[in-house]
């Protein structure tokens, strides 16, 4: 197991072979900064090339997962003196690459949601593979209380994962959404106690880290990007993505522990 508190408000750790990325600025509810989207970022990046890494979990300490951005000491100019494109390009630059690192991750990545969850830190719970929330744990699309339109890829994932109806719901109200009902819409997989959000999330990541890491990784861009292609474009993909599979070291074993009846131990080659 390693440790590091990397001093910007991001905490990892690797532990049986999960990455644990900590947000660790719970007096500001987590609110995210530059600084601390670059480092999940790269984080992210690394695990998926990394072998001793085969599952992630993205979590927070506090009362909140993250509030959204941290807008302290961000200036805005007023709309005459701004130059054309200066804001699309920061939220390019910005919110969008990171919730791209945590759909692009070459590894299963987990939420596990501990408090409020908002604007943006509601988009980087939801781009998660996989959410489990605490009771307490509620998820705000705060950005029309501003008087903004979603950014962060909140457009594109939520009507992926509930529909459009449902989608304009939450941004055009910018509602509290409560873990249960998250839950109920299809946002969040398991709502559990907040004193066993991490015990679950373990078990969950270390089941996902004795998987077969490869086929994980392929299953993963298979269902993201099946939303997005016609039906010969996903058979073709999914074709190729077996093929792949096949000349792993754990597909192999997958087939010989099954003629062998036991149980499979996976490498995650």
């Amino acid at each position: 197991m390693s440790a590091d508190g990397s001093g910007c408000g991001v905490v990892e750790r690797t532990e049986n072979a999960v990455l644990w990325i900590t947000l660790d600025r719970p007096e500001v509810m987590n609110a995210v900064t530059g600084e601390q989207r670059e480092r999940i970022i790269s984080l992210l990046d690394g695990a998926s090339g990394d072998p001793d890494v085969r599952a992630v979990v993205l979590t927070a300490t506090g009362r909140g997962f993250c509030a959204g951005a941290d807008l302290r000491g961000a200036s805005a100019a007023p709309p005459g003196e701004r130059i054309a494109g200066g804001v699309a390009r920061v939220i390019r630059r910005g919110a969008q690459r990171l919730i791209a690192a945590v759909l692009d991750c070459e590894k299963p990545v987990i939420a596990a949601v501990n408090g409020t969850a908002a604007g943006i830190g509601a988009h980087l719970a939801l781009a998660c593979d996989l959410v489990i929330a605490a009771e307490e744990a509620r998820f705000i699309e705060v950005f029309v209380r501003r008087g903004l339109v979603p950014d962060g890829g909140g457009a594109y994932l939520l009507p992926r994962l509930i529909g459009p109806q449902r989608a304009k719901e939450l941004m055009f109200f910018g509602d509290s959404l409560p873990a249960a009902d998250a839950e109920r819409l299809g946002l969040v997989n398991r709502v559990v106690p907040g004193d066993a959000l991490e015990r679950t999330a373990r078990e969950w990541a270390e089941r996902l880290a004795r998987g077969p890491t490869r086929t994980l990784a392929l299953t993963k861009q298979l269902v993201n990007a099946s939303l997005e292609t016609d039906r010969a474009g996903a058979f073709a993909a999914e074709a190729a993505a077996q093929e792949i599979t096949m000349t792993t070291a754990d597909a192999a074993e997958g087939v010989t522990s099954f003629l062998e009846r036991r149980p499979p131990v996976y490498r995650g080659r």
